[in-house]
Parts: C-alpha cells; sequence; structure tokens
C-alpha cells in the first residue's frame, strides 16, 4: 500500500466512517445526561482528558522515549475513545448510555484539545533537526472537517431516518474494525525492515499505557463511589481509544510515519486486553452475585 494512498485516502476515509457511525447511534438525550449523571460523566472525562494524557507522559518517562515515538505515544493519549469502548463496555456489562455519552463528548472536545497540548509537547521531544511546528487553527479546522462533521451528518441521518441509522449501525462499526485493520496493516509494510526495533521501543510502553488506563479508570471511580458498572465503563473509556484519531493526526497533519507506531501497537493491544478486561469483570461479577445472595 503506498504510503500516499494510505495518508491521503483510508485514514480520512477511515475516520470519517467511524464518526460518522458515532453519530448514526446518537441521540439528543445521549448529551442530557452530562446533566443527569453528572458526577460519573465528570469523572471520566477529567481521567480522560487530564490524567491520561499525565499517564502517557510518565510512561514516556519511564521508558526513556525520545523523539518520533514520544510523540507517537503522547497522540494516542490525547485521543478520544471510539465504538470499540462502547462495545468492550457492552460486553463488560458495563453503563452504555455512560459509555456513548463519554465518547460523544470527549470526541467533540478532543479537536481543540489534541493541537493545543500537543504543540508544547512537539517542542519539547522534537528537537534540533526534528523539529516540527504544529499550526494550531488549520489543526482545530482539520480536525473538526474529520471528527465533529460527521457525527453531525450521522446524527441529522438518525433524526431524519432512525431505521436505517438503527439498521447501519453493526455494518458500520464492522467497516471501521476493516479500515482501521488496513491502515495499521499499511503501517507495518511501510516500516517492516524496522518492525523489530520499533516493538522493542513501543510494544511494552504501550502495553504499560493502555494496562495502567484501564486498571486506574476502574479503580479510581470505585474510590470516588461510583456503581460497579459505571466503574467499568470509566476504565474502559480511558483505556480503549480511537487509534484511527491517533493515526490521523501523525500520518496526516504531523506527516511522520514512525509517529504512527506506538498507536498502531496500541490499538493491537487494546483489543486483547480490552477483551480480558472484560472477561475479568464478568467473572467479579459471578463471584459476587452468589455472596450478595448470601447474605
Amino acid at each position: 500500500m503506498e504510503s500516499s494512498l494510505l495518508v491521503k485516502v483510508i485514514l480520512p476515509l477511515a475516520l470519517f466512517v467511524i464518526m460518522l457511525g458515532m453519530g448514526m447511534s446518537l441521540v439528543p438525550g445521549d448529551f442530557a445526561r452530562v446533566v443527569k449523571k453528572p458526577k460519573a460523566v465528570a469523572v471520566g472525562i477529567t481521567l480522560q482528558m487530564l490524567v491520561l494524557p499525565l499517564l502517557g507522559l510518565g510512561v514516556i518517562k519511564l521508558f526513556g522515549l525520545s523523539g518520533a515515538m514520544a510523540i507517537g505515544l503522547f497522540v494516542l493519549a490525547l485521543s478520544p475513545g471510539g465504538t470499540t469502548s462502547n462495545m468492550l463496555s457492552y460486553l463488560s456489562r458495563g453503563d452504555i448510555a455512560l459509555s456513548i455519552t463519554l465518547t460523544a463528548v470527549v470526541s467533540l472536545v478532543t479537536p481543540f484539545t489534541i493541537p493545543l497540548m500537543l504543540a508544547p509537547a512537539l517542542e519539547h521531544f522534537m528537537t534540533g533537526g526534528q523539529a516540527i511546528e504544529l499550526p494550531i487553527g488549520k489543526t482545530i479546522i482539520t480536525l473538526l472537517a474529520i471528527t465533529a462533521l460527521p457525527v453531525g451528518v450521522g446524527m441529522f441521518i438518525r433524526s431524519r431516518a432512525a431505521g436505517f441509522a438503527i439498521r447501519s449501525e453493526k455494518p458500520v462499526k464492522w467497516l471501521s474494525l476493516l479500515f482501521l485493520a488496513l491502515v495499521i496493516a499499511g503501517i507495518m509494510r511501510e516500516n517492516w525492515e524496522q518492525l523489530p526495533t520499533f516493538f522493542a521501543q513501543a510494544g511494552l510502553s504501550s502495553l504499560t499505557l493502555n494496562v495502567s488506563a484501564l486498571v486506574l479508570g476502574f479503580f479510581v471511580s470505585k474510590g470516588l463511589r461510583l456503581g460497579r458498572d459505571q466503574s467499568v465503563t470509566i476504565g474502559i473509556e480511558v483505556g480503549i481509544q480511537n487509534g484511527t484519531t491517533a493515526l490521523f493526526v501523525t500520518g496526516e497533519i504531523l506527516k511522520n510515519a514512525e509517529m504512527g507506531i506506538p498507536p498502531a501497537i496500541y490499538s493491537l493491544i487494546m483489543f486483547a486486553t480490552g477483551a480480558l478486561f472484560a472477561v475479568l469483570v464478568n467473572l467479579g461479577r459471578k463471584g459476587a452475585e452468589p455472596a450478595a445472595a448470601a447474605q
């Protein structure tokens, strides 16, 4: 797959389809939950938009990442959740409504927060001949066009043709996963010779960030006395990111293929860890039910 085709066609199309599908699954009531469940929404947004980037910086420092690898992992930490997090919340029997609300709200805010938080990181990690200047205003407009716009179009379709939108949800989710797989395969193919080195550099750090985010999101929510279902959902929302958004930023906006390696590796890892998280949560739930019944 040619780099220009991957970056200029497949990536934007993949992200557009994902966000369009998200929009078709939304109704105005999903945003009303910000008022109805303010504590759960506030905890989820704070953990995902403030704590996760800080956790990402901590992992970067822990593993001594620098340059493109550091930026790639940080971009991933700045990215919103996606349809995968909604699916895993369902499999984990979490609070699906909360999952949808968090994904929608964060996805509409990150076009502003990604460039604002990424610009100083580029100055810090990309020094000397690696320096990259990020046009913040242009980046915000680009991200709004490829994320917020299709969400709005999807919501309009849902309001006008609800039956079609509901029937399209599952096919669009599978199409989104197919596009993500194509993007990851393309990145791996382009960097095939350096892949072992990249895995050595970014594999363990991506796994550490992913698992730490899942665990932190769950236990902080429990510590703040949110319900189990809400805590499960927040753990998933913090730990499962929209890898396609991160790959779009690194490939199309920053135009650096090496930066796409951490998001690509993370996207592969999160399916396995997310599935394991769902299994453990359900096993814990089954163990708790007999104990509760005996009391």
